[in-house]
């Protein structure tokens, strides 16, 4: 049996309101970052986030909590299929002020729920545990004010 969720958090220099305003970017982890600039989460909306090398992912917001919470459901193992139950994963974005920072924790589940093989699974959550790292670092490096 596969994994069944991923975890991961960041600190990010940047006050709660600069991160949620990246983080309420429906598909900003997967979208190029000039496809989503500007749109805002809004509960039960759909949109597909467009990615130039991995293909495009179906995304619906969930539920927003501003300005603290909020949880998207995307095809990630699916490109290019509607957005299901048995072919999508939740995401959850839980940000926390510490201070003048702001830690960011996300927490992706719903694998072992997916249709297809076993293998399939597996490599759905291979693929996203070694991409969260880098979608962190991305959205804190966008987050925080350069050192210029």
């Amino acid at each position: 049996m596969s994994e069944d969720r991923i975890e991961r958090e960041t600190l990010i220099a940047a006050p709660l309101d600069r991160v949620w305003s990246l983080v309420a970017e429906p598909g900003f982890w997967v979208a190029d970052p000039a496809s989503v600039s500007g749109t805002v989460a809004r509960e039960g909306e759909s949109m597909v986030a467009k990615n130039a090398e991995y293909g495009e992912f179906p995304v619906r917001v969930e539920k927003v909590e501003p300005p603290t919470y909020l949880a998207y459901r995307w095809a990630s193992a699916f490109p290019g299929q509607d957005l299901r139950e048995d072919n999508s994963t939740l995401v959850e974005f839980t940000l926390t002020p510490e201070g003048d920072k702001t830690r960011l924790r996300v927490v992706e589940s719903g694998f072992a729920a997916l249709a297809g093989s076993e293998e399939l699974r597996g490599k759905a959550v291979e693929d996203n545990t070694g991409g969260w790292p880098q979608v962190l670092d991305a959205l804190k490096k966008r987050a925080e004010p350069s050192a210029a």
